[in-house]
């Protein structure tokens, strides 16, 4: 039976453009057409990112009765979802929200125009309960493919811009291949433990919970790809109960407060200039930078002043310490340049 059986039509809405503007007004039209004022705290929000063309659409359609474009296999590989779309689940409580985000790694942005896909990525992990990340099997284990670049970059952002929220990141597994589930599982959570430096020692579960599940073809086992669907839906009913898919969520607006919330949230995002960095300018930077500080770190090291005033203060005071220590960084550091 398909998701929206029983359901009225679920109409989808752009909210933020290609272009990177929210619209302020069609989020508020949304929100009072899906009823979204009076909900309370009892509604639940569901995101998902991945790969351009690798079925996101697909998916929420199936899976909430929603009626967001997809793309048509037979007219070629293309860009469907462009920017930011929100529509209301058909049939389940709470009231959930889905955004449907415009997919990563698209060549119709470039190589390097990688600010949109982060501020976006971002956004879905500050105001979502749930972020659905949908992942080809065989994408599992390789750099770009995996968006793990893309989601160190989020995680590290998203604890210095906005306080952490428990959110539950749901890895979807797309055509899944003959190895067992429990190998992709931890191939998975391995990637994602790997956190940036200054969260090394936090535990994976102080800010997400981590789910998987896997999905067969939908091309080439479509009756088994929904009978797999219904049974993954049946998990976002009363989700944010006690044991529910979001039980474990934090720092919760209420529903009327959604709009404003979201508007202000993106707004940060897109105000933060460290995520309008292209991409290979970042990583190029940031090797060089990290080559030459630990060159000239060696350097120092060794040389023969510091050398001296190391031994000499182990025997007492030293005069003018201050100024000739100084003098030996700033020899070290004029000579820091790209």
């Amino acid at each position: 039976m398909d998701a929206a059986a029983g359901g009225g039509e679920c109409h989808a809405a752009q909210v933020v453009g290609a272009g990177g503007e929210m619209d302020a007004a069609a989020m508020e039209r949304f929100a009072a057409a899906a009823g979204l004022p009076g909900r309370g705290l009892s509604y639940a929000v569901v995101s998902i990112l991945g790969p351009q063309g690798s079925g996101k659409s697909t998916l929420l359609n199936h899976l909430f009765g929603t009626n967001f474009r997809e793309m048509d296999a037979l007219r070629g590989r293309h860009q469907t979802t462009k920017g930011i779309w929100i529509a209301k689940a058909v049939g389940i409580e709470p009231s959930t929200v889905v955004l449907d985000l415009e997919g990563t790694d698209g060549r119709e942005r470039g190589q390097d125009d990688t600010a949109f896909e982060k501020q976006s990525a971002l956004f879905a992990l500050a105001v979502s309960d749930i972020v659905m990340i949908n992942l080809w099997c065989h994408d599992i284990g390789r750099e770009h493919a995996a968006n793990r670049p893309l989601l160190r970059t989020v995680f590290q952002v998203l604890m210095r811009l906005f306080s952490p929220r428990k959110t539950t990141l749901l890895l979807v597994i797309r055509d899944k291949t003959k190895t067992p589930l429990e190998y992709l599982t931890q191939a998975l959570k391995d990637d994602i433990q790997k956190k940036p430096e200054a969260y090394k020692e936090a535990a994976l579960s102080e800010f997400f919970n981590v789910e998987v599940t896997a999905l067969s073809s939908y091309e080439e086992k479509e009756e088994l790809f929904k009978e797999q669907v219904g049974q993954l839906r049946q998990r976002f009913y009363h989700s944010i109960a006690p044991g529910g898919l979001a039980a474990d969520r934090r720092g919760v607006v209420p529903a009327s407060g959604f709009c404003l919330s979201a508007l202000q949230i993106w707004k940060v995002i897109r105000e933060n200039k460290d995520l309008n960095l292209p991409a290979h300018k970042v990583m190029v930077a940031t090797v060089r930078c990290e080559e030459i500080a630990n060159e000239k770190l060696t350097c120092f090291l060794s040389d023969k002043g510091w050398l001296e005033l190391e031994a000499a203060v182990k025997s007492g005071p030293v005069p003018s310490l201050g100024t000739r220590l100084g003098a030996i960084l700033d020899s070290y550091l004029s000579e820091w340049v790209i």
